[in-house]
């Protein structure tokens, strides 16, 4: 039976109408594919270029963390309790550089705190240098003291040398000027007269005459003055009365001696020297001391 023309109108028409709304529909879902495929293509981007600046920051960590190795490693000290110190520090950037390397730049977090952390030994890094500078310039001042010190303790011991030997020929000196010197010393022949004469055969006893200066620095007290008379062969002239004495702890054999009491002022002496035998012909020579040394000489010619 044939289609009544109305209907297959309608029909017709709906089947437009319906093709006109897939035809829409295709056409959006199309555009918000194009638009879903438009915005992950976007966010694609900026993740692969985020990911790229982290790297790139990582890596510029990692360059500084380095850098930072190498300096570690250049410092040097003289001081052991620093040294131990620095091996420590060098042993966390070594640490610090090897969790770095294990650790995704994406890992924002681990990145932030090993910066802290590179942040930190750098100023451990800076204290170590700043206490080095120090102990080295203390170092330097204290060798410097130390030398100015030596230098002070070697011109102190000049100057007490010099002043010890000064001392020295002052005690010399005074001990000199302490020494009894003598004047006038003379050894003169008498006869059994008592008068002075030269002629051998007459002469009974010689005497020996002197004075002991004035000293007022020299010791005050009794003073024994010794006689040595030798005839003209050198031979010493000897009585029962002769004895031995000290000069300078040197024994000696006296003639004859005799004991003063010296107070500083001169003092005239004479001593005799007889019952030594008969006298001859020639020089006789007279050696006059005291215990400290010999006051002086004299000669007698008889004919």
């Amino acid at each position: 039976m044939a289609e009544d023309p109305l209907e297959r109108i309608e029909r017709q028409e709906r089947e437009r109408k319906e093709k006109g709304s897939l035809r829409t529909i295709l056409i959006i879902l199309t555009c918000v594919a194009v638009v879903l495929a438009a915005g992950l293509g976007y966010m694609l981007y900026q993740r692969s270029s985020l990911v790229n600046q982290l790297e790139g920051e990582k890596a510029e960590l990692a360059q500084q963390m380095v850098a930072l190795q190498s300096d570690f490693e250049n410092l040097n000290s003289d001081y052991e309790s620093i040294n131990h110190q620095l091996d420590t520090s060098r042993e966390q950037v070594a640490q610090l550089i090897e969790k770095l390397n294990k650790t995704e730049a994406t890992n924002r977090a681990k990145i932030r705190q090993y910066e802290k952390e590179l942040g930190t030994l750098r100023s451990i890094m800076k204290g170590y240098i700043v206490q080095i500078d120090s102990l080295n310039t203390l170092n330097k001042q204290l060798t410097a003291d130390a030398a100015a010190a030596r230098r002070e303790a070697a011109e102190s011991r000049r100057a007490n040398e010099e002043l010890t030997q000064q001392v020295s020929d002052l005690s010399e000196q005074v001990n000199a000027g302490k020494v009894l010197k003598a004047r006038g010393i003379t050894l003169t022949a008498h006869y059994s007269n008592d008068k002075a004469g030269d002629r051998h055969s007459r002469v009974r006893y010689m005497m020996a005459n002197l004075s002991l200066l004035e000293n007022s620095l020299a010791e005050r007290g009794p003073v024994r003055v010794y006689v040595r008379v030798k005839d003209p062969e050198g031979v010493l002239l000897m009585n029962n009365e002769s004895g031995e004495f000290l000069v300078n702890g040197v024994a000696m054999q006296a003639t004859a001696s005799r004991e003063v009491d010296y107070e500083g002022a001169e003092v005239d002496l004479s001593i005799y020297i007889n019952d030594t035998g008969e006298f001859v012909k020639g020089i006789y020579t007279l050696e006059a001391y005291t215990e400290k040394g010999l006051l002086g000489r004299a000669e007698c010619l008889l004919r």
